[in-house]
């Protein structure tokens, strides 16, 4: 057998300072920064408040591994980039993140964290009792949770808040339950809804892609300002989406609740005829400066009300972007369609065309 006695190897002099290796710094970590996320934790006692969330059925003299302990063990691993439940086999011997998920003895290696199949019992609940998953969380808990987050950030209540209310892709990769193909994404995934206000995130709600992106939007909107007016009951609340939640049902929600919103609107043939001087006046201006121009107008505008479709209400259109997401460069144009564009004459047509052209 091969005896090392040497401790330390030198290596070539950074400068003034020697490079050396040597063996004896004891257990060591690369992870040390997740200490900063635990002093935060503390002061929010976030985690704390969100393992009340979940309901424990286990008998509590069978129970290794309490709720808290799981939920901070999974939510560090998060944070840390260990997004695969199978790291946690080699993770629950790791002393750092026992000590963020607050075990006591992290010196004993038959104490270890909870496994991936542990774990992975504790994803999977869906809040319906089960044989074999003993803990589920309770919804309107969580839901809660993030607007109370959000509410204790402030001092006092803020005189207007602008609430925005998107989707985003979650891209899937295999065959997962609810997979389905989203022409826009052009990919197979998931579409969460996301409720926020400023950095602030008040829902989060996991979806799936075969549907409209308002869908469910209303009772998670309606949920959400109901909670916010009880704490500021004189709060000005401004909802502010793109043209997928352009919906009769919201708008007319809004209307009844004294919510305003900004909404976009999806481009069509009579709103590219009333915006079409507009549009003239854009391209004048950057023929003018070579920079991109924005135009403000006010309109009313309605859809036309039929047994299944239309808007119960006009409403009052301001234009706040030039040409939907179009912007003129010297050097040519980008844009995101041809729709967009007014044609008040053949030969402007022509120039237009000829501007979108050049690269």
């Amino acid at each position: 057998m091969t005896e090392c006695n040497q401790s330390s190897f030198g290596f070539e002099a950074h400068f003034s300072r020697q490079v050396v290796a040597r063996f004896d710094g004891g257990t060591i970590t690369s992870d040390g920064g997740a200490l900063l996320l635990r002093e935060t934790d503390r002061r929010l006692n976030l985690l704390p408040r969100l393992a009340h969330c979940f309901l424990d059925g286990r008998n509590p003299l069978l129970v290794k591994h309490s709720v808290q302990e799981m939920v901070s063990q999974r939510i560090y691993g998060l944070a840390l980039g260990y997004e695969d439940l199978n790291d946690h086999e080699q993770l629950r011997q790791d002393p750092l993140l026992r000590v963020l998920a607050g075990q006591e003895n992290v010196e004993d290696e038959e104490a270890a964290l909870a496994g991936k199949s542990t774990l992975n019992r504790l994803e999977l609940s869906d809040g319906t009792p089960n044989r074999y998953k003993k803990i589920t969380f309770w919804k309107p808990a969580l839901d809660e949770l993030l607007v109370s987050l959000f509410l204790e950030a402030h001092a006092q209540a803020p005189e207007e808040i602008i609430l925005d209310v998107d989707t985003t892709d979650l891209p899937l990769h295999g065959k997962q339950e609810g997979r389905y193909f989203h022409g826009y994404y052009d990919c197979y995934c998931y579409l969460p809804l996301y409720i926020f206000c400023g950095e602030h995130v008040l829902c989060a709600r996991l979806r799936e892609s075969n549907s409209d992106a308002s869908s469910g939007c209303l009772a998670e909107i309606e949920r959400v300002v109901a909670q916010i007016r009880a704490a500021w009951p004189e709060v000005k609340i401004i909802l502010r989406a793109d043209s997928g939640f352009c919906r009769n049902e919201l708008m007319s929600w809004c209307e009844n609740h004294q919510v305003d919103y900004v909404f976009g609107l999806a481009r069509n043939k009579r709103l590219r005829r009333i915006i079409g001087r507009q549009m003239q006046e854009a391209l004048e201006q950057w023929n003018q400066s070579g920079k991109p121009a924005r135009i403000f107008t006010e309109f009313e505008y309605q859809v036309k009300k039929t047994k299944k479709r239309g808007w119960d209400l006009a409403i009052s259109t301001l234009m706040l972007r030039l040409i939907g997401t179009t912007s003129l460069t010297r050097t040519g144009a980008s844009r995101q369609s041809d729709a967009w564009w007014p044609r008040p004459s053949t030969s402007m047509a022509k120039r237009i065309r000829a501007l979108l052209s050049r690269r």
